[in-house]
């Protein structure tokens, strides 16, 4: 069995895999020299300087001690027919089964020069841009997602001069909507983050960058969190594409996360996008964190049956999504898919304070979003029953 992808999804894939009775051999191929670690604290606690890189370390379970790791090797070609899988270093593996969980990596914006730039995916990435963090220096993020606005807080925290430029009307608009987005964004400015929302970068230069409007803002560092894009280009290599794969954004999944409808091939986490009854037909990808292990569960169980020629009798998968942010002493946690509501309003709480607001296509609840501290938190908890209702006609996995 091969898992291509070393990061929490290959993980929980390997234990799932066992989980689900596969007793063969299983190698797990990583393009990074580490075994698996959280990601989350990279923007936050590690960036921060508050915890070692060692905490990030993922507990591995005894069920896959015996699993071959072949880190800082990564997938370049597959051949899906064949079942083979090619190397960096041109080697060429065959397996029996395989799992892609080459998750995502940053989206890098097409300019040059200016001051020092940097992302935030990995150990080394937030090792780097930790080194530049200090009082009295300016910050300048590009991009008010997840990984943006938390950037920000950690560099405001450190005494930086921090901007956010992004070309929404508020932060995190996509993941939680307008409203929610702006009581967000006056939290960051009650702590000294500046906004200038609506707005591209559109030239870097010497301390400085300039925007689409003409209008400068002073930078020592820049870091870019302009949204992720999916690792696929080993599936395009060779012969991966060729059993008629649709890779226009990560792998496109059928309702049990199989890769071109092959018994042998399946796709587990950020890189999958596949179509969830809770939300309709489309197809999507879920980055979250809760996602690779919700994956790894269906996904190893169907895999394991296609492999021995069974049938693996699941209804078909309906995770209900989750995420949370962490940004000052402030929580942002969500339950359910708010990005496809039609219309939002405030369930529990007020603006200034902890808050929920509900997001609804129809009158039906599709997402819940809370702001503030645990009290918020507990408050959203109560509409999961709720979120977890499929719509009427569809069976309940």
């Amino acid at each position: 069995m091969a898992v291509v992808g070393a990061s929490l999804g290959g993980l929980r894939a390997a234990e799932q895999l066992r989980a689900a009775g596969w007793e063969g051999p299983i190698t797990v191929y990583g393009d990074e020299p580490h075994l698996p670690y959280n990601r989350p604290p990279l923007s936050k606690e590690v960036l921060a300087g508050e915890a070692s890189a060692t905490v990030t370390a993922l507990r591995r379970r005894p069920s896959i001690d015996d699993v071959e790791w072949r880190l800082g090797s990564a997938v370049t070609a597959a051949d899906l027919s064949a079942r083979t899988l090619t190397l960096a270093d041109g080697s060429v593996h065959g397996y029996e089964g395989l799992v892609a969980a080459t998750g995502v990596r940053p989206r890098r914006l097409p300019l040059t020069g200016g001051p020092p730039r940097h992302v935030v995916r990995t150990l080394e990435d937030s090792a780097a841009l930790r080194c530049e963090l200090g009082y009295g220096v300016r910050v300048l993020v590009i991009g008010s997602g997840f990984i943006g606005c938390e950037v920000a807080a950690t560099a405001r925290k450190a005494g930086c001069e921090v901007t956010v430029v992004a070309p929404e009307a508020e932060p995190m608009m996509l993941a939680v909507g307008e409203e929610l987005g702006r009581a967000l964004r006056r939290r960051h400015e009650a702590r000294g983050v500046r906004f200038r929302m609506g707005r591209l970068v559109a030239e870097l230069g010497d301390g400085r960058v300039v925007l689409d409007d003409g209008s400068e803002c002073a930078a020592d560092v820049v870091v870019e969190a302009v949204g992720s894009m999916p690792n696929v280009e080993w599936l395009r290599a060779g012969e991966g594409a060729g059993v008629g794969l649709d890779l226009t954004d990560g792998i496109l999944c059928d309702a049990h996360l199989r890769i071109g409808g092959l018994p042998h091939a399946v796709a587990v986490g950020d890189v999958a996008r596949f179509p969830n009854p809770r939300y309709g037909a489309l197809a999507r990808r879920v980055e979250h964190w809760s996602m690779p292990a919700d994956c790894a569960r269906h996904g190893a169980r169907v895999l394991v049956a296609g492999l021995g020629g069974g049938e693996h009798g699941l209804a078909p998968f309906a995770p209900l999504p989750s995420f949370w942010s962490d940004q000052f002493d402030v929580r942002v946690q969500s339950f359910g898919l708010p990005g496809v509501g039609e219309g939002a309003r405030l369930l529990e709480g007020d603006v200034e304070g902890d808050m929920v607001y509900g997001y609804y296509v129809g009158e039906r609840l599709v997402g819940v979003v809370a702001l503030g501290g645990p009290k918020a938190v507990g408050l959203a908890g109560r509409y999961r029953a709720e979120l977890m209702m499929l719509p009427e006609g569809e069976k309940v996995p």
